[in-house]
């Protein structure tokens, strides 16, 4: 088992604790279990959530928001404040996020930050130096120019402009390669200097990171019965009333959320498996990590040896 120094990159003890996994994998459970065994130490927790989607207020089913006995077991920030219609940034997380963690540690409260979406549990955990939103219209014109040229040719002007950003895009992914042009034309894409924030053991605060991981056949048979049982739960219906409301392009970016819309269920397990290994990859970079297997475990045992690895 780690120490206390190897997880947090600091002598002292972690101040906060933060779980990161795959989708399926039952952190928001383990959350809720931690928050029953440090109130049951007298201390008071509150969950700050690092999901990119979970902000949006009505898709609450989709998201895999924490359920009413789940807030009512455990207080969760930072889900479902946005409207559909809103935009969102990492770099907007990453303000609200430090400022909620903040003032919940002045009051003497402890954090437990949640979250499957890498860039935004680091972006709570770390002060990183996120890029800025996009110029007005320059999305539209760069969307265009991918509906007539496709996801190549932009990749290729991408590598005419800035072949070190081209180097890091596979030419395939479009979203990246937008994002990249849009920062670039902004003047604010440089060439990388030194190692990069995202894998950095810089944080905030002393902070204790457990990463749960679960056998790879049986997260996927998890997820499937989850997929399952938000489907059956009301999730192609909540994906129809939002759009039928108008979401903005960052809502739409829900996993599932197309797939829902038209009917293709199956489609979404296979996008949801493929995140999970995404997310899988995410974890193995973090600094400082602590993997803990939590396949066949109850999420009481995985909490108490996370509060035994933090020393509370």
């Amino acid at each position: 088992m780690a120490s206390n120094e190897q997880i947090t990159g600091t002598h002292e003890a972690p101040q906060i604790i933060a779980l990161f996994g795959p989708t399926g994998v039952g952190k928001t459970a383990i959350a809720v279990a931690l928050g029953r065994l440090l109130r049951a130490k007298g201390e008071d927790p509150v969950a700050v959530s690092a999901d990119a989607l979970q902000v949006y207020i009505g898709l609450e089913t989709l998201t895999g928001v924490a359920s009413p006995a789940e807030r009512a077991a455990l207080e969760h920030r930072m889900i479902s404040f946005l409207p559909l219609d809103a935009t969102f940034s990492a770099g907007e997380y990453a303000k609200l996020a430090h400022a909620e963690i903040d003032a919940l540690l002045a009051a003497g409260r402890r954090p437990i930050v949640v979250g499957g979406t890498g860039l935004y549990l680091r972006a709570a955990l770390a002060d990183l130096d996120l890029r800025p939103a996009p110029r007005e219209g320059a999305r539209e014109r760069w969307t265009a120019q991918l509906e007539q040229h496709g996801p190549q040719a932009l990749h290729a002007e991408l590598a005419r402009r800035a072949p070190w950003a081209a180097e890091e895009i596979d030419p395939s992914n479009a979203r990246r390669t937008i994002r990249a042009l849009e920062t670039l034309e902004a003047g604010e894409l440089e060439p990388p200097q030194g190692p990069s924030q995202l894998w950095s053991d810089e944080l905030r605060h002393p902070t204790l990171l457990a990463g749960v991981t679960m056998e790879r056949e049986t997260l996927y048979a998890r997820i499937d019965a989850r997929v399952e049982q938000i489907v059956a739960a009301g999730a192609k219906e909540e994906v129809r009333r939002a759009h039928a409301a108008g979401t903005s392009e960052t809502a739409r970016k829900a996993l599932g959320f197309d797939e829902l819309l038209a009917g293709d269920v199956e489609t979404m397990k296979r996008r949801t498996r493929n995140y999970a290994r995404r997310q899988l990859a995410w974890m193995r970079k973090l600094a400082g990590v602590q993997s803990i297997d939590v396949t066949g475990r109850e999420p009481a045992a995985v909490a108490e040896e996370i509060l035994d690895s933090a020393g509370a």
